[in-house]
């Protein structure tokens, strides 16, 4: 990446912005004309307000939207942050002023746009190049939006990309600016180098009592032990109310008798076959030939039918059976296309059939072996029946028992015994818990989730010994528990953590020795030049770091070449790092392809850059004023701890 583009931080943020907040698809947003006035605005654009509430929605959709893409790996916490927070109300005011802007210049959307812009959307169209109506419904009904809904918001979204879009094409790089800056990420350097090792120092070190005690000191939250609850916990999930269950042989045998054709299996049939492929719109001529060569075939496994496999694997064209000597396997009705399958049920045991014309080519076809139909006996199946019922009858009893659940923990807050004794449950205890899940426990493990941990950890939980509230943890699981022991945050004793800290206390002595080595090396350089100690020459570049440190390779390209060689020193991981830098070099051969690609991402980031300065300077015209901090505790915090 270009140098240019690494230093322009606050742009990289808006390009970001508007990637992980886009205004439209199939998510929809809260109507950016919707201007109300309400007490509790956290903004104000050019005198309409932005409300908390408006505020909330955004963020839920965000979070939403997030939660879609990355799925269980999705975590909450990444909007729990003031920039994140910031960006959300950053991104309502930049729509609001837009909004206006739009208004005010009267832009507006054909109804023939808006059509082509929902026909582009992927998925909609089925085989044969038609709009999927229902499809289309289907996927609005799931976001919770009617077609009316959504192609309002999509027809105001396109006329908002009509101001910004207006900004973006107005802007170019010269091409003396895009040379230049191909230039740089194409130059290439000779360098050497000298390391000094912080391993090479360690003997040097001395370490007094006093220089690890104040390093124990001063690093005390390294040494902490953090805070850790044994608590006891109640399920209700479907599990639990399953094993509560009991099913008469009675009811598994009416149960078999009403699903008998859930256990029935339908005759299966097995064959093998040579294809000799076609394709269905093939000219006369080829489907001519191919039906030749078919004939042919058809008459050697005439001849020699007990040679049907071998002929398979010398003149099939399917791929997937031709191995096999043609085998299929066993395959039920609907399997196969129907010419094939028609033929097949015609076959007797070994019979051979005349060329089967399917869209795949000519088939010759051998029927080897029939299932006949069966059900499977009561007694094959009893358990899985029995399983399948307390299942379903669990399911319904949890929709029962959730609300007497919950209540039961709130109302008799003081133990978990009177909801177990009245739903008939377990109460389990653990221990070493702390605020974060543990990886190490297993993810199913109900008390590991971090809802509850948070429940748990609450102050109403340690200081009052009251039942957590009931937590959803996920479908039909609620879990409530109760703290029995409380530790709170301990540090670990001197005595117990000296040689961590000894060993620690000596790298960082050693580093500074390697240091100290390798900036007195760097002076002597500078002042005479001599290059002993310095390892053989190694061209690097940009993108070619040849085995030297990320962090040194940026120093000796940044370096000042104006007169060579020049030097530099760099703090690396493993000690400290001097590099001499011979010669400046530029590729004989430039490639052009590649330089064209990079004039279009330089002439993007200008575009990016000029609607920036054109956002700002509408919220300055807008009079943009900010009412309440974003970073402040919204409804949609309080909402995830529930």
């Amino acid at each position: 990446m270009f140098e240019f583009i690494r230093t322009h931080q606050r742009l990289m943020q808006f390009l970001l912005l508007l990637l992980i907040f886009p205004s439209f698809a199939f998510f929809g947003v809260e109507s950016y004309t919707r201007f109300r006035e309400h007490d509790n605005a956290v903004a104000k654009v050019a005198g309409h307000s932005i409300t908390q509430q408006e505020f909330d929605a955004a963020q839920r959709e965000q979070m939403d939207r997030l939660r879609q893409m990355f799925g269980a790996q999705f975590d909450p916490k990444m909007f729990d942050t003031p920039e994140a927070k910031q960006a959300i109300l950053d991104n309502l005011i930049a729509q609001r002023v837009m909004a206006e802007t739009a208004a005010r210049n009267h832009l507006s959307v054909s109804d023939r746009t808006l059509q082509q812009t929902i026909l582009a959307i992927p998925g909609l169209t089925t085989a044969d190049g038609k709009f999927d109506a229902d499809r289309y419904k289907s996927l609005l009904a799931m976001q919770g939006m009617t077609p009316a809904v959504y192609e309002a918001r999509l027809r105001q979204d396109l006329a908002l990309q009509q101001v910004s879009s207006a900004i973006q094409s107005s802007a170019f790089a010269p091409k003396t600016v895009a040379n230049r800056l191909s230039d740089l990420n194409d130059q290439e350097r000779e360098v050497q180098e000298q390391l000094f090792k912080a391993a090479d120092y360690v003997s040097q070190v001395k370490v007094t009592n006093e220089m690890l005690k104040a390093y124990y000191e001063k690093n005390s939250a390294d040494f902490q032990i953090p805070e850790q609850i044994k608590a006891e916990f109640v399920v209700l999930n479907s599990a639990a109310l399953a094993a509560q269950i009991p099913v008469s042989d009675a009811d598994i045998k009416s149960y078999y008798e009403q699903n008998s054709k859930h256990y029935a299996e339908e005759e299966q049939r097995r064959a093998s076959h040579i294809l000799i492929k076609v394709d269905k719109n093939a000219s006369a001529a080829d489907k001519a030939a191919a039906k030749a060569k078919a004939e042919a075939v058809l008459a050697q496994v005439r001849k020699n039918p007990a040679d049907f496999a071998k002929l398979a694997k010398a003149n099939s064209q399917d791929p997937g059976s031709a191995q096999n000597g043609g085998d299929l396997g066993y395959f039920g009705k609907g399997m196969m296309v129907k010419p094939f399958e028609d033929a097949v049920d015609k076959l007797k045991q070994g019979e051979i059939s005349d060329l089967v014309q399917s869209d795949f080519g000519y088939h010759i076809i051998q029927l080897t072996g029939t299932k006949p139909a069966s059900v499977k006996p009561l007694a094959e199946v009893k358990d899985e029946i029995a399983a399948e019922i307390r299942k379903q009858q669990a399911a319904k009893k949890y929709s029962e028992l959730a609300e007497s659940f919950t209540n039961t923990v709130y109302e008799q807050s003081d133990s978990l015994k009177p909801v177990a004794d009245k739903l008939n449950l377990k109460i389990e205890t653990v221990s070493n818990l702390t605020r974060t899940p543990n990886p190490a426990a297993s993810p199913n493990a109900p008390y590991n989730n971090p809802k509850f941990l948070k429940a748990l950890f609450s102050d109403d939980a340690i200081k009052n010994k009251r039942n957590t509230e009931a937590v959803e943890i996920a479908p039909n699981t609620l879990i409530a528990g109760r703290v029995l022991e409380y530790k709170p945050v301990t540090k670990r004793p001197f005595s117990e953590v000296e040689a961590i800290v000894r060993e620690r206390v000596t790298q960082i002595e050693a580093a500074k020795l390697a240091r100290q080595a390798g900036e007195a090396k760097l002076a002597a350089v500078k002042a005479n030049g001599d290059a002993s100690g310095f390892s053989e020459p190694k061209t690097v570049s940009r993108v070619k770091a040849d085995g030297i440190n990320s962090a040194a390779l940026g120093a000796v390209m940044k370096a000042d070449a104006g007169k060579l060689p020049t030097y530099v020193g760099v703090d690396l991981p493993q000690g400290y790092g001097v590099y001499r830098v011979n010669k400046v070099l530029q590729p004989k051969t430039v490639d052009t392809v590649r330089r064209q690609a990079e004039q279009q991402q330089i002439g993007n980031t200008l575009a990016q850059q000029e609607v920036l300065a054109y956002l700002n300077a509408l919220k300055k015209k807008a009079k943009v004023e900010i009412l309440k901090p974003a970073a402040q505790k919204t409804e949609v915090d309080a909402g995830e701890t529930k």
